[in-house]
């Protein structure tokens, strides 16, 4: 009787903490989102918002700027999170994401085909040939990694590491030759600093992608446990992969030319969330969403106030603790193994 009151008890302490875990990711991405519409060099409070001496400027801040960019990072977060997590589930490895496949680098090398071929396409063509050079990319990491014979846990994201530094060699070349390594620099380097009103729109595409992966989070679900298990259970392996390898792109894509490249993000968000629900895509969905929303918006932060009133390319904020976290996984899992 005793034995079995106590396993009652103890069997809801994983379910209590999800709970609480998933109610700390809501307060904080609160709190951070009130934060980032409050914090910057011009002064824009509830004082100024609301006190009898307001001249309007304050309330055009917030409008024009400031929520823009607070909603832009709460999009590249939570897509970004995603994309990660749909491409752990294609290629069966947890240190895989478009910043370590060589996607993101194939999409820079598309930016910079529209920036010397087609200077005045509008922003929408440009993610497009971004988003397919994005496709192009998870391709022939695809293709390259079953070529392997033996898949280590740290030989796949090493190989897609090296692909994508063999192709971000080639834009630097040509972008050095043509003299826009300038041009190329802005989307190399992550920021939100010129994020407005009418400047992060395109971000709502990667939120419908999002959506999609919502929507075959249970397929994604299956694909994660194998092509041979998958089939077996009459799922068309192909067919989702492929779904997948677009939704990656063009979220990448999307990303790239509001925001540029954000490296680790969707690398260690859906780890964390993995070492507190599972694998299971459709449970962690949201919750990779909501994390990778507050680790976007509170480096943002940092990258604000550590030298206010100038900003830290937001991804150099991102990638040091990303790296760190990536580091931090790394001998976790290599632990666990032995």
């Amino acid at each position: 009787m005793t034995v079995a009151a106590t396993a009652s008890t103890s069997t809801p302490a994983p379910a209590r903490r999800r709970r609480w875990a998933g109610v700390l990711i809501g307060v904080l991405l609160v709190l951070l989102a009130v934060a980032s519409l409050l914090i910057g060099v011009s002064d824009v409070s509830p004082v100024t918002l609301f006190g009898e001496a307001t001249d309007g400027t304050a309330s055009f801040l917030l409008l024009v700027s400031r929520i823009p960019r607070t909603v832009a990072a709460i999009l590249v977060g939570a897509s970004l999170g995603i994309a990660g997590l749909i491409m752990q589930m294609i290629v069966r490895n947890r240190f895989v994401e478009p910043g370590t496949t060589g996607v993101s680098e194939f999409a820079t090398l598309g930016m910079l085909v529209t920036i010397v071929f087609f200077p005045t396409m509008a922003v929408v063509g440009k993610m497009g040939v971004a988003a397919v050079f994005g496709l192009a990319g998870t391709w022939v990491f695809l293709r390259v990694v079953r070529a392997i014979p033996v898949r280590q846990l740290v030989l796949v994201p090493l190989v897609g590491i090296m692909l994508g530094g063999v192709v971000a060699s080639v834009t630097t070349f040509f972008a050095y030759r043509l003299d826009l390594l300038q041009s190329l620099g802005q989307w190399s380097q992550g920021s939100f600093a010129t994020i407005m009103q009418g400047r992060y729109e395109f971000l709502w595409i990667a939120a419908v992608m999002v959506g999609i992966a919502w929507v075959a989070a249970d397929r994604f679900s299956v694909i994660g446990l194998g092509e041979e298990f998958a089939t077996n259970l009459g799922l068309d392996y192909r067919r989702v992969v492929a779904v997948g390898m677009v939704i990656i792109a063009v979220i990448t894509a999307a990303v790239l030319v509001t925001a540029g490249m954000i490296p680790f993000l969707g690398l260690v968000v859906p780890n964390i969330v993995s070492l507190i629900i599972g694998d299971n895509v459709r449970r962690s969905i949201p919750w990779v969403a909501g994390l990778g929303a507050v680790f976007v918006l509170a480096c943002d932060i940092i990258a604000r106030v550590v030298r206010f009133p100038y900003e830290i390319p937001l991804s150099v904020i991102v990638g040091m603790i990303g790296a760190a976290l990536f580091l931090w996984l790394l001998l976790r899992r290599r632990s666990r193994a032995h």
